[in-house]
């Protein structure tokens, strides 16, 4: 290997249709120029969205409704096919491995319709956009003179036995890597890996989690050791906050793991939360930039980020999160109580965003995304079943909406004022908290607020920390704007 290796991911709109697939084609041919490239992909846009209405069509025994979504996705890829592959032999080539990924989905569907679901057919259905994306990239990396081939993660990313949010087994996975794609690149063929897909050490295909294809690219570049890895998307890298909510948010230049990981825990869309993980221990950088403005530096993301970016680095928000009240006599073990609810919670693999009490309400609150709230709340009557039946806790139900507003930055916690500043600025807005939670490190101190109070209370928290002054995104003598990506 005489050259350095760049693993890099695409996202689902950066490969969404031809003309965004010719794009890609030419951002990774400027990489090979300097690199040995591994590719790693999503399903195309909308894609994944489409495959999980099939699955909610087949546990509804709509055979009618699956074999229409089919219909729709088989001509969507081979309009794509058409528009990119000129040679006849290569187009029924591509054609045919389409169709034989089409069939294999159809077949589960047809093994499951009207019948219990099972997590592994509901892995293997969700898999599909993948599997059909790297073919179709492969081919046409080939029909542009760049040699490729495709390859499913199931052969190369060994995980745990968990369907929907597998983990990988690193050792294994960095076996089968070495074995499989070392060989390819010191050939000059740029292998193109499906996203959000793995598989047991007995074969059974996994998925890591919606938008697991980011961690897909890590585990890979982990796995090889990586000189980086870049995940190419459509926004400009990590900003200082949503830019759909605060029209001032500014691309930050580089930042340190643990930041960039917290800000994705707490709501950043451009990240899987694991995605870091697995780069983290060999301090491997990873990249977020734009396929639609390669042009522009995006994000570095480090071990130790950018030193002097200021007292808050970024906000995150979540929009919608449930609460989950325990109260009664209990509650006076208020320590006992929330580590017993974690633990019930992290039993069923459900995550709890945060655990904020109230003292004159004599309560302990949860929230958690709205999705997963009935399971938790099973999983907590299960738990306190006893206390409950002796009523030294109230039944335990399902209850408002709140927002979330976290505050990302170094050291966040020894430096003075921060929480005064934050109480402050929102007294002068006249808005109002819920509570607060700081963070088990120096990172974070999250905000509950009002569900509707959550742009206001960006806007303040943005501008009182000035993150949109225009030397925020300052690296040496460089400057990089980006004025508003909504």
């Amino acid at each position: 290997m005489n050259k350095p290796l760049q693993v890099i991911k695409f996202g689902g709109t950066s490969v969404g249709s031809a003309s965004c697939i010719k794009n890609v084609i030419e951002i990774i041919r400027a990489a090979t120029r300097e690199s040995y490239v591994v590719v790693v992909v999503s399903a195309m846009c909308g894609v994944t969205n489409s495959l999980i209405d099939v699955i909610a069509q087949c546990e509804a025994g709509n055979s009618r409704a699956v074999a229409a979504i089919f219909s729709e996705l088989r001509a969507r890829h081979n309009a794509v096919v058409g528009k990119l592959i000129k040679s006849d032999v290569d187009r029924t080539t591509i054609s045919r491995k389409l169709e034989s990924v089409f069939e294999d989905g159809e077949r589960w569907c047809q093994a499951t319709l009207s019948r219990e679901f099972t997590s592994v057919a509901r892995d293997y259905i969700s898999a599909l956009g993948e599997r059909l994306c790297a073919p179709l990239l492969a081919a046409a990396l080939k029909q542009s003179g760049i040699a490729s081939k495709a390859i499913e993660a199931t052969e190369l990313i060994v995980t745990d036995a968990h369907p929907g949010n597998a983990d990988p087994v690193a050792s294994k996975t960095r076996e089968r890597c070495e074995a499989h794609l070392l060989p390819l690149l010191q050939q000059g063929i740029i292998p193109v890996v499906t996203g959000f897909i793995g598989a047991t050490s007995e074969g059974v295909l996994t998925t890591l989690g919606r938008g697991g294809s980011d961690y897909s690219a890590t585990i890979l570049g982990a796995a090889l050791n990586a000189n980086e890895v870049v995940i190419w998307t459509d926004v400009d890298g990590m900003l200082t906050a949503d830019p759909r909510l605060v029209a001032e948010a500014r691309t930050i230049t580089e930042i340190s793991y643990q930041e960039a990981t917290t800000l994705a825990y707490f709501g950043a869309k451009v990240l899987h939360p694991k995605t870091l993980c697995p780069v983290m221990q060999s301090g491997i950088p990873l990249w977020i930039r734009n396929s639609f403005a390669p042009e522009l530096p995006g994000t570095k993301i480090t071990s130790t980020g950018f030193a002097d970016c200021g007292e808050v680095t970024a906000l995150s928000a979540i929009s919608e999160a449930s609460t989950i009240a325990l109260r009664g006599p209990a509650i006076l073990r208020a320590h006992e109580v929330i580590g017993r609810a974690l633990t019930a919670t992290a039993s069923v693999r459900l995550d709890v965003l945060l655990a904020f009490s109230s003292s004159t309400q004599g309560e302990i609150n949860l929230a958690v995304a709205p999705s997963i709230a009935k399971p938790i709340v099973e999983a907590l009557q299960q738990e306190f079943a006893n206390e409950i039946e002796r009523e030294s806790l109230d039944p335990i139900e399902v209850g408002q909406t709140v927002a979330i507003v976290t505050a990302v930055g170094r050291n966040l916690l020894a430096l003075n004022g921060t929480l005064e500043r934050v109480f402050a600025a929102l007294v002068r807005e006249r808005l109002n908290m819920i509570a607060y939670v700081k963070g088990k490190s120096e990172y974070n101190i999250s905000f509950v607020i009002e569900k509707r109070d959550l742009q206001a209370v960006l806007r303040t928290m943005h501008q009182e920390f000035r993150l949109g002054r225009e030397d925020f995104a300052t690296t040496s003598n460089q400057r990089y704007f980006v004025e508003d990506v909504a």
